[in-house]
């Protein structure tokens, strides 16, 4: 498992191995967001269970990562956040799809596209946030969450 802090409380990465949740535990995570279009196959074999959310979506520019998706992943880390836990988002590569969730849950907590990209950009240098179809749904996020954030 390759991943990088970007905050205190946010990981972002690439798919973990059933070994790897023992290091998740160890940073405090408590939320794993899925980004990969396939389910993970670790489902309830770990245990102390770590909570799971899988957010199937591809990384091809002519299907981009829908709205909806980035705001379910954004309104349950933000509750993890809110309660004190921490969120590790993967996705194959960790360079796209994980790097699109966590700057929509950096958004959220309130910082601007471009201070989200950076920050992903230097705590995690192989972080892709402006490949022009990362960059287009994190724009749209940014919109759509200005508009009706948390719904």
């Amino acid at each position: 498992m390759d991943f990088s802090a970007i905050t205190d409380s946010l990981y972002v990465g690439t798919a973990p191995h059933l070994e790897d949740y023992d290091t998740l535990r160890e940073l405090g995570v408590t939320l794993v967001l899925n980004m990969r279009i396939r389910r993970w196959p670790y489902l309830g074999r770990y245990n102390p269970p770590i909570r799971s959310l899988w957010l199937p979506t591809f990384d091809f520019p002519l299907l981009p990562i829908p709205i909806k998706i980035l705001r379910r992943g954004v309104i349950a880390a933000l509750e993890v956040l809110g309660a004190g836990g921490k969120v590790y988002v993967h996705c194959t590569g960790g360079v796209h799809r994980s790097v699109a969730m966590g700057a929509a849950i950096l958004i959220a907590q309130g910082y601007s596209v471009q201070e989200a990209a950076q920050l992903l950009k230097d705590r995690r240098p192989v972080a892709d946030p402006d490949a022009w179809h990362i960059r287009r749904q994190i724009k749209r996020f940014a919109k759509s969450w200005e508009k009706r954030p948390g719904v």
